[in-house]
């Protein structure tokens, strides 16, 4: 049976989030919790897959407790399984010890049911970086196609996968063995409301909960900071940009304004040769 296992996190709400003006660092307690919207366009994808091609979607992250709800929102959106890894010893990882750690997980779910995709967010909100989905699928040994914004066709009997790359003047198709692994734009898909039997299962919804101790072949200097030989030393807002000028007057004289800022502006003129 096709099983697609989409990564997610559980991120603060970028569009709410302020700024610690003495320490200089987010302030998490200012921004409620949400599932990284790319991750929701992933979940999207694996749920509308799994309605072309049948089979099971599994959802799996790392975070602490609370991420749960995260997890009840990919149930939602009309995955069937959720797996949360917690444990302090997960804490201060870096995109190198979270990659490890979800590693860990997937491998321990593909032994009761194996894993033919698995389908990331391009990035999350709160780091940015779109590191953790190419990772997993370095240590997994798997193709990684990242960027993907459309999915042509799975071949489930003769084991591949062709998509969309989205590029920056276009797109490139590419055709993956199985297993592989994606990373997703949010032009992919359109994540609908979900209907009332999705958010019925959803609230009675349990997931699957392990700690470091539930999974097998763990290296434990490999999680955490211990596993983590990049930090983030400091975070701090952009400044305000500089106020625009006005140009006043006629069009005539508006045009005379701004020629003469753009001739003040010399360097703008110089030609490749006079370089």
């Amino acid at each position: 049976m096709f099983h697609i296992v989409a990564c997610i996190k559980q991120v603060p709400d970028t569009k709410i989030i302020k700024m610690n003006p003495k320490t200089n660092t987010m302030d998490r307690r200012t921004a409620p919790a949400i599932l990284n919207p790319y991750d929701a366009h992933a979940v999207e994808e694996a749920v509308r897959l799994k309605q072309r091609y049948g089979g099971t979607v599994s959802v799996v992250t790392m975070g602490p407790p609370p991420a749960v709800s995260a997890i009840k929102k990919c149930i939602e959106i009309g995955a069937d399984e959720g797996y949360l890894i917690t444990d302090r010893r997960f804490a201060g990882a870096d995109t190198l010890a979270t990659s490890y750690a979800v590693t860990k997980a997937i491998e321990k779910i593909a032994k009761t049911r194996p894993v033919d995709l698995i389908i990331c967010g391009k990035m999350s909100i709160d780091g940015d970086t779109g590191q953790v989905g190419p990772g997993i699928a370095r240590r997994l040994d798997i193709p990684p196609l990242t960027s993907v914004n459309n999915v042509v066709e799975i071949n489930l009997e003769e084991g591949y996968a062709v998509v969309h790359r989205k590029l920056e003047d276009g797109y490139e198709v590419v055709q993956s063995t199985l297993p592989c692994l994606f990373s997703v734009e949010k032009t992919i898909n359109e994540v609908p409301y979900s209907p009332m039997p999705n958010m019925i299962k959803a609230a009675r919804y349990q997931p699957h909960i392990w700690s470091v101790d539930d999974i097998e072949d763990v290296d434990i200097k490999q999680l955490g900071l211990k596993g983590s030989p990049t930090i983030v030393s400091k975070v701090w807002a952009p400044g305000k940009p500089a106020g625009g000028t006005f140009l006043e007057g006629s069009p005539t004289a508006q045009v005379e304004q701004l020629l003469q800022v753009l001739l003040e502006k010399k360097e703008l003129f110089v030609s490749k040769e006079g370089m």
